[in-house]
């Protein structure tokens, strides 16, 4: 894996958040980033990117790689200590299936989104080595390489798409947000820039390791006692109706998922402007409450000039912009 270095803008996310927001004599834009884990779902890629076209957003969707394997072919791709052909995500139903999938891809990639690594068989890796990861990654590098290949449609592969796999997937969340001490390292030896694996007490800044930078999901406050949890679908999901699918209450679950991001992401844009961040999945739980509550937000505030829903790739570059501008270069010469 070829990626491009973002050496350039390591420094930019040590700063202070008081530094950050003297930009040009202006706060600087909120920041919103908006992800999907598994990204399966061909109707969902549809309507995400429908929605991002009209709401001016980019999005980040973590890939299981398993899900452009057809069913059929699953014995080709083995997990670390697991048989070949399992999976904890599925693989693709058909080549039908399989090519939709990989075509929503590329056009998400046309289109400005980040396509990053959720693994291929969406195992815990908990336990795992050093060793272990770099399979993982390597083979998500190699099922997407070969994609177009595998399924017997070599022909209609887009003109790019290996230059794409090698350089333009940068980034990485570790399913169920389990790692292990050799992860990091394994993602910097792999050629990763960003990991996207951590869960912060609140919106926080970036960190940095090395050659790699760390984002968090946050906790918020949510619910009638304010209670915090993950900024993401699948914890307000066990929360609201113990991972039992409850149509019935569709209406209160997205009311109170839409009220917590809202009020995270005000914290924010009136305060001290810290990037916020909103996972989901590919998957309508509670009868599509999570997705309704994430689309309101964004509509109401992605247009807004002075916000930016854009993929981890653009907050990264942005907020080396912020560093660079010269009120901050003023203010951090003191």
């Amino acid at each position: 894996m070829r990626l491009r270095p973002l050496a350039t803008l390591l420094a930019a996310l040590t700063l202070s958040t008081g530094a950050m927001a003297q930009d040009m004599g202006q706060r600087p834009k909120q920041l919103l980033m908006i992800s999907f884990d598994g990204a399966g779902s061909n109707a969902l890629w549809q309507r995400s990117r429908d929605f991002a076209r009209n709401n001016n957003a980019h999005f980040t969707y973590f890939l299981s790689c398993t899900l452009v394997i057809p069913r059929a072919d699953k014995a080709r791709y083995q997990g670390p200590d697991k048989k070949a052909g399992r999976s904890n995500i599925g693989f693709a139903q058909d080549i039908p299936e399989a090519k939709e999938r990989l075509g929503h891809i590329w056009q998400a990639h046309q289109e400005g989104h980040d396509i990053s690594s959720h693994t291929c068989g969406h195992f815990d890796g908990k336990d795992w080595s050093e060793a272990e990861w770099r399979h993982e990654m390597t083979s998500f590098h190699d099922v997407m390489t070969n994609a177009w290949k595998a399924i017997g449609a070599s022909s209609d592969e887009p003109q790019g798409w290996r230059d794409f796999i090698d350089n333009d997937i940068r980034g990485f969340r570790a399913p169920y947000f389990s790692t292990s001490a050799g992860m990091t390292e394994a993602e910097k030896k792999t050629g990763f820039q960003y990991d996207a694996s951590l869960v912060t007490k609140g919106p926080m800044m970036p960190e940095t390791k090395g050659d790699l930078i760390r984002f968090g999901l946050p906790l918020i406050p949510e619910g009638p006692q304010q209670r915090p949890i993950i900024a993401m679908d699948y914890n307000l999901f066990v929360r609201h109706s113990a991972g039992i699918d409850n149509p019935s209450r569709s209406a209160e679950f997205e009311e109170r998922a839409y009220s917590a991001f809202r009020a995270a992401f005000d914290k924010q844009y009136d305060g001290d402007r810290i990037p916020m961040q909103i996972g989901l999945h590919f998957v309508e739980m509670n009868a599509g409450a999570y997705w309704r509550a994430m689309e309101r937000l964004a509509s109401e505030v992605c247009n807004q000039t002075d916000v930016a829903c854009v993929s981890y790739t653009e907050a990264i570059r942005m907020l080396g912009e912020r560093h660079s501008s010269p009120a901050n270069a003023s203010n951090s010469a003191g």
